[in-house]
């Protein structure tokens, strides 16, 4: 879609780029064309808004940075604390969810929404180091990798718990 590699994205311009292209690929501009033209057009659409759907998810935008970096995928496990905090927060969302309590779940939500979102800040400068060292054609520091690789694991758990929340939530309402 024409960014260069980084973790930060102006949200806006994203949307822009992908209407813009959706706009110029879209195969009903090629339905004069051959066959052939139309199924690569159609192709270039499909490939547009699979880019834009990872883009747009910082989960799957720090996946593919870290591919096209080439840095090693590194398994960082979670820390105990963390999986046990994980943990509590799903037994406290289950008791919630019997007792129909949507304060209690609305207030999980809302905590793990605020880690989510520490962790794409804290993602961001971790990337932002890697993508540095990587135009200065220098590897990535295993310690930057380790963290990066503990931090996406985390971020999947807590968004996970927030869209467990918001399950429970839309069957309670």
């Amino acid at each position: 879609m024409g960014f260069e590699p980084s973790f930060d994205l102006d949200r806006a311009e994203l949307e822009k780029r992908h209407r813009e292209l959706g706009r110029a690929l879209h195969p009903d501009r090629y339905g004069q064309s051959g066959a052939s033209e139309r199924r690569q057009a159609l192709s270039r659409a499909i490939d547009v808004n699979e880019a834009y759907r990872t883009l747009k998810d910082p989960l799957r935008r720090a996946e593919a940075l870290l591919l096209r970096l080439a840095i090693a995928e590194v398994h960082e496990p979670a820390s105990p604390a963390f999986l046990m905090e994980i943990l509590e927060a799903r037994e406290a969302l289950s008791g919630a969810a019997k007792n129909k309590d949507i304060a209690a779940i609305v207030a999980l939500s809302k905590e793990f929404e605020g880690r989510t979102s520490a962790l794409v800040q804290s993602l961001s400068v971790a990337l932002g180091q890697a993508v540095q060292q990587r135009k200065e054609q220098l590897n990535v520091p295993g310690p930057i990798a380790a963290l990066i690789a503990k931090e996406l694991g985390e971020l999947r758990y807590s968004r996970r718990l927030v869209e467990e929340a918001g399950a429970l939530l839309d069957e309670l309402e």
